[in-house]
Parts: structure tokens; C-alpha cells; sequence
């Protein structure tokens, strides 16, 4: 057999791979071409997630709303540590009551004086309560930790002098969750015009706090306006 020539022998052989790239070009590109599955697509090019599309983690939080202030203190507490006070209380006005409560409770028994505050405020959440709880504390040196009474606890008494009046204060601040808890209690006697002992004040604003604390896990006055106070332990 005759050989072909160079250029028709490299014509000859290169024909059939022209053929075939061909014919796998039209099968893969044209209409006879499977379609793509378009979540193929969402997987071959993932999209980036925006960076101002909101959080899906939402906070919990313990508490929602401060409890009615006047209802938390028991009316045996109150008697014992503001003598001729009214046991229903007096609500300080607030701009919000679900964060934001106080009850005051004052009385002058003879020439003795006793005023006693309790205040609810409720945090966005635990480490908010936990950071505000630490800044308060700070401020208010002098005073030790009371264990057992919330998550932590912090009380400190003072002893402050005009016109020769000495007025005695006590001061605990309770974090119990996504809540703070502050007592201020404090007494004068305007006969000798000395204070109450520092001892009766820290006992008694440690109690008031307890009764708070035991109000706000409770629910105790749930209802909106009661001022019924819980009932005293032992």
C-alpha cells in the first residue's frame, strides 16, 4: 500500500479528535446540554451573609419587668424598721415602670426617724446587671460582700453629721439575674441627736433586702397596683 503523504497522513489522523471535540462541545453547550440545577449554583458560589442582617440569638432574661415595690417588703418588716409608718408605702413616680420601681416608707416616732427605700431596676441582661452591680459598689467603698442574699450582695453603712445631727445610713445592693435590688435605710434621733447603731442599720436594710430579693423570684404582686406585701418570715 501506497504511503500518504505527510501533510494527509497528520490530516488523516487529527479528523476523528476534531470530530469528537466537536461533537462533545455541542452535547455539553447546546440544547441538548443538561440543565444546571440552580442550587448547584448556591453551592458552587456560596453568597457572603450581610453583615447588617440582624442576630438570630436572642437574650434571655429572668426578668421582664420590676415586680410593685410596696407589695415586696413583709408589713412585720416594716413595723420593726420604720416605727408609725404607713405599711402600704409610697410609689415614687417613674418614667417606666416595667424597668425602673421604688417605694419609700417614712415616719417620725417621737423624736426618733426612720426612712427606708427599696428599688427594683431590670437589665437587659445578667452581664448588664452584673456590670452596672460593680460600678455601684465602686462608688460606695467601705462595705463587704453578704453572702447568700441573690447572686451577690454588697451592703455599707454611714455615718453622717449636719448641724450637729448625726444620721446614720445603710445602703445593700443586690444583684439577683438581669436585676438589681437597692435598699436605703436610715435613721437619726433629733432628742440626742445621735444616729441609730451602725449595727441595727446594716441588720435591718439586710433584712428589707431579703424580703425583696424573696418578692422579685416569687412574683409576689403580680398584679398590676397591689400593694399587698408578702407575708413576713418568721
Amino acid at each position: 500500500m501506497r504511503s500518504l503523504p505527510l501533510p494527509l497522513a497528520l490530516t488523516a489522523r487529527l479528523s476523528p479528535v476534531a470530530v469528537l471535540a466537536c461533537m462533545g462541545w455541542a452535547l455539553s453547550s447546546g440544547p441538548l446540554a443538561p440543565a444546571k440545577d440552580a442550587g448547584a449554583r448556591d453551592v458552587d458560589r456560596p453568597q457572603a451573609q450581610s453583615s447588617s442582617a440582624p442576630s438570630s440569638t436572642a437574650v434571655s432574661k429572668t426578668y421582664s419587668a420590676a415586680p410593685p415595690p410596696c407589695g415586696s417588703v413583709a408589713v412585720k418588716t416594716v413595723s420593726a424598721l420604720v416605727p408609725g409608718a404607713k405599711t402600704a408605702g409610697k410609689e415614687i413616680p417613674s418614667t417606666d415602670t416595667d424597668l425602673r420601681r421604688t417605694c419609700s416608707w417614712n415616719a417620725l416616732k417621737g423624736y426618733d426617724y426612720r426612712w427606708l427605700d427599696v428599688s427594683f431596676e431590670i437589665m437587659g441582661s445578667d452581664d448588664a446587671a452584673a456590670g452596672s452591680y460593680r460600678d455601684r459598689i465602686a462608688e460606695k467603698s467601705g462595705g463587704g460582700a453578704v453572702p447568700g442574699l441573690g447572686d451577690e450582695a454588697y451592703s455599707v453603712v454611714n455615718l453622717t453629721t449636719e448641724d450637729k445631727q448625726q444620721t446614720r445610713e445603710g445602703v445593700v445592693i443586690v444583684r439577683a439575674a438581669n436585676a438589681l435590688v437597692v435598699i436605703t435605710y436610715n435613721g437619726s434621733d433629733f432628742e440626742s441627736k445621735k444616729a441609730p447603731g451602725t449595727d441595727e442599720i446594716n441588720k435591718g436594710a439586710i433584712k428589707a433586702a431579703k424580703d425583696a430579693v424573696a418578692a422579685l423570684r416569687s412574683g409576689a404582686g403580680a398584679a398590676a397596683g397591689s400593694s399587698t406585701p408578702p407575708a413576713a418570715d418568721g
